[in-house]
């Protein structure tokens, strides 16, 4: 027989920053109240909860490491926007918020989780803030605490 380990959907207790990208606000205002409300709903409280603001999806990735190394939080969750446009400036933007999410939770060791959108189209980014294709922030935020808590039991 061998010994499972999951992670539980419990707020209670739990200090999380959420790292907030400006640009595309329309969206990013949306994703934000997906992960608080799933928070709130899963027995977190408010004040327990750190959002900070950053210009873009580019400038994400350092802000969420400085937050997770600082010691004061149990996981740092990554919201944003990237939509396509005509030019290559989606590519390294989405790829590099990527990469930099990725490597700041292995920097750090806390779980940094990533909810950013990359889109082809407005449209898109809308469904999945909440209109059609569910909320991605409410996702990430599920995300966050079932990790946070499989790390404790780790």
């Amino acid at each position: 027989m061998y010994m499972e380990i999951n992670g539980s959907l419990q707020g209670e207790g739990k200090r999380f920053a959420l790292v907030v990208s400006r640009f595309n606000d329309f969206i990013t205002t949306r994703l934000l109240e997906g992960a608080v409300d799933c928070f709130i709903r899963h027995g977190g409280n408010a004040p327990d909860l750190t959002v900070v603001r950053v210009p873009g999806s580019f400038e994400i990735p350092l802000t969420a490491l400085k937050l997770a190394k600082s010691g004061k939080y149990q996981g740092v969750v990554c919201l944003g926007a990237v939509i396509r446009g005509s030019t290559p400036h989606f590519d390294y933007v989405a790829a590099e918020a990527a990469k930099g999410i990725a490597q700041a939770g292995m920097s750090s060791g806390i779980p940094v989780i990533f909810g950013v959108l990359t889109t082809d189209t407005i449209e898109q980014a809308v469904e999945r803030a909440g209109v059609k294709a569910g909320n991605k922030g409410w996702d990430a935020m599920m995300s966050a605490l079932e990790m946070t808590d499989l790390f404790a039991q780790l």
